[in-house]
């Protein structure tokens, strides 16, 4: 029995110009009012995300996020964790000497703001997030001695094409790799994804992910399609999405797919 739902957001519950349709926004608020856990899963900091979670009503006390792409589960409106865990300075390490060695950008981000490594090339993250969260560029050698949630690189998608190619087998090893935009490629904990989120925000309620929906559309968001009961693959979702999937939507996210799946579904949806 599905109990929760989980859902990416670019290019999954958002349409293309970042807004999510009131058709996927009505279908949500009934199942929420049903009982359903609705959870959002990003690589955002909740603050960032705070509109979207009001339009949907999960502002009560047992609604929670995924964000840092499973790093942190937090309660949404006491911002309390439930569960936190990331990479120290040493961690990034490798990841640094290897940015240095090609001229890449790096931007690394705790679970309150964001440093740009300002001894590397200039990052274009800040303009790609447009979200209210500080940036503060600083050293590598000079960044604070505390638990981090992750690293990125934003850059032109023939510079990221240009750095996959370039990651070593030790790099890879060391960090769950996953590009999340075309423009952003993102370095986590080598065992961090949504998955581990989840599935932390499951047994907390006491479920296994058998109760679990999951939509998503792109790399970082495979984890979770294969854990969950039910993987949901977004019809404009990438082929190895669509493969991994129990079900593909039957419209896009541009054409309010998620609903169009949970009306399928949900006896609650259907007139």
């Amino acid at each position: 029995m599905i109990k929760m739902i989980a859902l990416d957001l670019d290019e999954t519950l958002l349409n293309t110009d970042k807004t999510i349709s009131e058709a996927n926004a009505a279908a949500l608020r009934q199942l929420h009012t049903a009982g359903i856990k609705v959870v959002l899963c990003t690589g955002r900091p909740i603050n960032a995300i705070w509109g979207y979670l009001e339009q949907l009503g999960l502002t009560t006390t047992e609604d929670y996020t995924i964000t840092f792409n499973g790093a942190l589960v937090i309660q949404n409106t006491t911002k309390e964790a439930l569960a936190q865990s990331g990479l120290s300075r040493n961690d990034f390490k490798p990841l640094h000497a290897f940015a240095t060695a090609h001229s890449y950008p790096l931007d690394v981000l705790d679970f309150d703001q964001v440093y740009p490594v300002a001894d590397l090339a200039k990052s274009e993250y800040q303009q790609m997030l447009k979200a209210p969260m500080t940036f503060t560029p600083t050293a590598f050698n000079d960044l604070p001695d505390h638990l981090f949630s992750k690293a990125v690189m934003a850059t032109t998608p023939a510079v990221l094409d240009d750095v996959v190619a370039n990651l070593t087998p030790a790099l890879r090893e060391q960090y769950h790799v996953v590009r999340s935009q075309p423009k952003i490629l993102e370095f986590l904990a080598a065992d961090m994804d949504k998955a581990v989120g989840l599935g932390q925000l499951l047994t907390h309620f006491g479920w296994d992910f058998s109760n679990l929906m999951a939509f998503g559309d792109a790399e970082n968001d495979l984890g979770m399609i294969k854990a969950a009961g039910d993987g949901v693959a977004m019809l404009n979702g990438q082929p190895e999405v669509k493969q991994a999937a129990n079900h593909i939507t039957p419209k896009s996210n541009n054409e309010a797919g998620i609903a169009a799946y949970l009306e399928q579904v949900f006896t609650e949806l259907k007139d």
